[in-house]
C-alpha cells in the first residue's frame, strides 16, 4: 500500500539532501520519480531543489492554486512513476495535502514530502498542520541547537542577528535569515513570549 509521508524539521536539518538522496536511490533501480518544489522558493533558482552541501536537481513547481492530484496524474500518464517527492511542503495548502493523499490512495504512488513544521513564531504552517493530521507516516529529521540539544524551533533574525518578534509567516531565506534552536533557547531569544 502506498503512503503519504511527512519528513519534517527546522531549518538546516538536511531535508532537501535526504529528498535528493532518496530520489537518486529510486533512479539507480531504474524507477522514475517526480520532484516538486514550491514555486515561491527561488533561492536555488526557479524549479530547483538544492541542499547546502551542494547537490541540486531540477524539479517541477507547485503554486497554491495547482491541483496536485491532476498534476501528478498527468505526469504518471506520460512516464509511469515509482514515487513522488515534494520539497518545501510547508507551503502546500490543506487541500493540496488531501490531493497528495489521493495520489497515494488512488494512484498507489508513495508521496514523500519534506518541510518545516513551525514558523519563526512557533506556529504550524497550514500545509504542515494538514500533513501532521493526514500523513500515514511522520518522520522527524533532527538537527541540533548551538547548545547540543535537539533543535525544534527556528528564529528569524535581522541584519544584526536579533530575533524578530513579528512579520509575515512566509519569508524565504537561509542561514542569513534563520537560526534553528532548542525550545529553551528559542524562548530566550524571543523574550519568552508565552
Amino acid at each position: 500500500m502506498a503512503k503519504l509521508y511527512f519528513n519534517f524539521s527546522t531549518m538546516n536539518a538536511g531535508k532537501s539532501t535526504l529528498l535528493l538522496q532518496a530520489a537518486n536511490n529510486y533512479r539507480e533501480q531504474g524507477m522514475a520519480v517526480y520532484l516538486l518544489t514550491a514555486q515561491l522558493d527561488t533561492r536555488a533558482g526557479h524549479g530547483r531543489i538544492a541542499s547546502r552541501i551542494g547537490i541540486k536537481e531540477d524539479a517541477d513547481t507547485f503554486s497554491p492554486t495547482d491541483h496536485l492530484f491532476k498534476k501528478v496524474q498527468a505526469q504518471h500518464h506520460t512516464t509511469p512513476l515509482a514515487c513522488v517527492f515534494v520539497d518545501e511542503a510547508q507551503f502546500l495548502s490543506p487541500t493540496q495535502v488531501w490531493q497528495l493523499a489521493r495520489v497515494a490512495d488512488d494512484l498507489r504512488l508513495p508521496v514523500m514530502t519534506y518541510g518545516l513544521r513551525v514558523d519563526f513564531q512557533g506556529q504550524l504552517f497550514p500545509g504542515s498542520a494538514a500533513l501532521l493530521a493526514v500523513a500515514d507516516q511522520l518522520r522527524e529529521v533532527r538537527t541540533i541547537c548551538h547548545c547540543g540539544r535537539k533543535a525544534t524551533m527556528v528564529i528569524r533574525q535581522d541584519d544584526q542577528g536579533n530575533a524578530l518578534q513579528e512579520g509575515a509567516q512566509v519569508q524565504i531565506g537561509g542561514n542569513e535569515t534563520y537560526l534553528s534552536l532548542c525550545r529553551r533557547h528559542w524562548r530566550a531569544a524571543m523574550g519568552d513570549p508565552y
